[in-house]
């Protein structure tokens, strides 16, 4: 199966069996871990995966605080999504929404004291979880090489200005 884009008629540059593995593989792990590490917050924190680290995100900002334009690109969510999101932490106490003090134009989501206790209750399970799946399973020089990787791509991904300098 194949698409054509545009007038280019080159045959693909098909997946060696090696190559395919490999995709295959990363796509299944992207698949199957976060739902592993949503199940074990949702069982134990009531938390979902992005409002996990929503919060966390928000526990490592100064005053712990952050505008909501600059929370959604963290997120890589919509900020209308992230809205929601934060209205239903808002009711449960976890955050609060405030108008920017520098710019009133823009607002901030604010983690507050009952959130902070929230996720330090929340943080040892799934810390755990994250290490028995992932951290556990690879050798340090494994998650070093697998750091590289995930920078390498995702600066592909998110600078793709910089792949084509360097073809």
């Amino acid at each position: 199966m194949s698409v054509s884009r545009g007038s280019n008629n080159h045959e693909p540059r098909w997946l060696s069996r090696e190559e395919l593995a490999a995709w295959r593989g990363i796509v299944r792990l992207i698949q199957k871990l976060p739902a592993a590490l949503e199940s074990q917050l949702q069982q134990d924190s009531n938390l979902s995966f992005i409002e996990y680290h929503v919060l966390a995100h928000l526990s490592d900002q100064p005053a712990r605080r952050m505008r909501m334009s600059d929370l959604a690109v963290m997120a890589d969510t919509e900020l209308s999504r992230l809205s929601h999101m934060i209205g239903r932490l808002e009711k449960r106490a976890l955050v609060r929404r405030e108008p920017d003090p520098h710019n009133g134009r823009y607002t901030q989501a604010i983690l507050t004291e009952t959130g902070f206790a929230y996720l330090a209750e929340a943080a040892p399970g799934h810390v755990g979880r994250v290490r028995e799946l992932f951290v556990d399973a690879l050798t340090e020089d494994e998650l070093g090489t697998l750091h590289r990787i995930a920078d390498r791509v995702l600066t592909r991904i998110e600078h793709p200005q910089s792949m084509e300098k360097a073809q």
